[in-house]
């Protein structure tokens, strides 16, 4: 399921509804293609959490594509990269053979920048 450009308060009901219909099918892996959305609230956040949760109650998996910086950031400082795998495009998405759903192996594709240095440590802010 692809999302708008800006997933925000204006639209996070109709994201909502639509991600509700899609996780109604059974599919045992749902794709959120956010690699073409720039912007993220908190509602939008909120309505991933959600999505998220219902996926795993139904035993399927839920994995976002996301590479604006904006939006991995939100990702990260609200802690959804831990509850749902991210990863930097539809295709590694697709690709990776990994777990269903992300509470088992918390599975999370970070970009390039912010993986841990050569010493192993996370890197710093600014």
């Amino acid at each position: 399921m692809t999302l708008p450009a800006e997933a925000d308060v204006s639209n996070a009901g109709q994201i909502g509804q639509d991600l509700a219909a899609v996780l109604a099918q059974d599919a045992s892996v749902v794709i959120v293609d956010m690699s073409t959305t720039t912007f993220c609230d908190s509602a939008g956040v909120t309505v991933l959490v959600r999505a998220v949760r219902k996926a795993n109650a139904s035993g399927a998996g839920l994995r976002v594509a996301a590479s604006a910086p904006a939006v991995t950031r939100v990702l990260a400082i609200t802690g959804v990269d831990r509850l749902i795998e991210i990863y930097p495009s539809v295709a590694a998405a697709m690709a990776d053979p990994g777990s269903e759903t992300a509470h088992e192996g918390h599975a999370v594709h970070p970009e390039p920048a912010e993986q841990a240095d050569s010493d192993g440590r996370a890197p710093q802010p600014g």
